[in-house]
């Protein structure tokens, strides 16, 4: 995993070589991973969450939530971390989240549903992520 900005690859095709097939398609062509498949739905171990592209920390454990929309979700990210930008791919108006680092397709941010007193639910793909789990102890 590159750990500097300028490791990173810079065309698609160099993305296609580090990345799973389904992993370039959610990441690269802002894919989305089907409801509930994801390894970390259900996950609740403590931890960090990264950017399974480039590495970099965008969710703490204690900011994911069960909000039973088939996709880990988290009520803030670490500051900085994720970039919004407007999304009317489906002919609706949301916000697509993408690691501010590479530049890879995590998900959409959602706000005013109720879910958690910040009321913002980052809805992310699994495959767009990597746990790197907190030492018990």
């Amino acid at each position: 995993m590159a750990d500097e900005t300028n490791d990173l690859p810079r065309t698609e095709d160099e993305w296609r070589v580090r990345l799973s097939p389904e992993e370039f398609r959610v990441l690269r062509e802002a894919g989305t991973e089907r409801p509930f498949t994801g390894e970390y739905v259900d996950t609740k171990t403590p931890g960090t969450y990264r950017c399974r592209a480039c590495g970099a920390e965008l969710f703490s454990s204690d900011t994911k939530f069960q909000s039973h929309c088939g996709w880990p979700s988290f009520d803030d990210a670490i500051p900085g971390a994720v970039r919004e930008i407007e999304d009317r791919s489906l002919g609706m108006a949301r916000t697509e989240i993408r690691c501010a680092r590479c530049d890879s397709h995590l998900g959409h941010v959602f706000h005013g549903e109720g879910f958690t007193p910040k009321d913002t639910r980052h809805c992310v793909n699994s495959v767009s992520l990597r746990l790197d789990p907190r030492e018990a102890g």
